[in-house]
């Protein structure tokens, strides 16, 4: 583990925090125990007001590197990490969840063999209110309809800063979508590693389930008007011809319909159809849920 001296580590961990610290000592604890030692720790605190979480902050050793700042939204707390972070690669990490031992490893080790590659991710290992494998792929036109990708990439610092970061508007929710998108738009690729390395905490509390799910159509468009030339019909139809023989979730001919229903429907409308889908959907048919 670098501990802040000259040499510049290969990786950088960023943990956003905001007034929620019980789960943060073993997000902390599956990154310092990683095989692959050279990594720096970044935990920003995105204006954090609950008294516990603060004296928790103050508490931390030395092996992390705190960030105070006012209050922007989780993007806004990833972009700060980014922005601080001296590893060629950084990794986002939410305070809920946590990395198997031999994650950092295992990714790079891939994107060595792989150069072309800009970033990686894993399988999901559903914790929480769920159990179970969840199963994803690359395929970059499925990923303009469906967010199909973990926020849990490890990429290279580069590609962030071409992308041009986390869109810092979207604090509802589906921010790591859009700079997926966006990722993609530039020729920035990804490689799946088929194993469930990344222990995800399921929540129905949670931004994904309580609050980004139920305003799916209204963020979908607004990702839409901010990457308005990957929706152009030709576009879209040269996207679809490049990636359909890729693995995907669903068969990609699918997709077509879904972003018409989406045009034609009210916002509401489509958004209560994603839940009712969301239900049946093939994370959910992989996923056993506790209780």
């Amino acid at each position: 583990m670098n501990e802040f001296g000259d040499h510049a580590p290969a990786v950088t961990v960023v943990l956003p925090c905001y007034n929620a610290h019980a789960d943060l000592p073993r997000a902390l604890d599956s990154v310092r125990t990683q095989t692959f030692r050279d990594f720096e720790i970044i935990v920003v605190d995105d204006g954090s007001t609950a008294p516990a979480t603060i004296a928790f902050l103050d508490a931390l050793p030395d092996d992390v590197r705190l960030i105070r700042q006012k209050n922007r939204g989780l993007p806004g707390a990833r972009n700060t990490g980014f922005c601080n972070a001296r590893g060629i690669w950084v990794l986002p990490l939410d305070c809920d969840d946590w990395i198997d031992p031999m994650f950092l490893e295992k990714l790079l080790g891939a994107l060595e063999v792989h150069p072309e590659r800009s970033f990686a991710f894993a399988h999901f290992a559903l914790g929480g209110e769920a159990s179970g494998t969840l199963v994803k792929h690359y395929n970059f036109f499925e990923q303009l309809f469906f967010n199909q990708l973990p926020y849990c990439l490890l990429m290279r610092k580069s590609c962030w800063e071409n992308a041009g970061g986390y869109d810092e508007s979207l604090k509802q929710g589906y921010e790591d979508w859009e700079l997926n998108i966006r990722l993609g738009s530039g020729g920035d690729t990804g490689l799946e590693i088929a194993e469930p390395l990344f222990h995800y905490n399921v929540s129905s509390s949670g931004m994904l389930l309580s609050t980004s799910s139920t305003l799916h159509g209204t963020l979908w468009r607004a990702i839409q008007r901010r990457n308005r030339e990957q929706y152009r019909p030709l576009t879209l139809l040269k996207r679809w011809l490049q990636w359909r023989r890729s693995p995907s979730t669903y068969p990609l001919i699918l997709y077509f319909p879904w972003l018409l229903l989406h045009r034609l429907l009210p916002q509401a409308a489509f958004s209560n159809l994603f839940r009712r889908l969301l239900s049946r959907s093939h994370s959910r048919r992989v996923t056993r849920y506790a209780g």
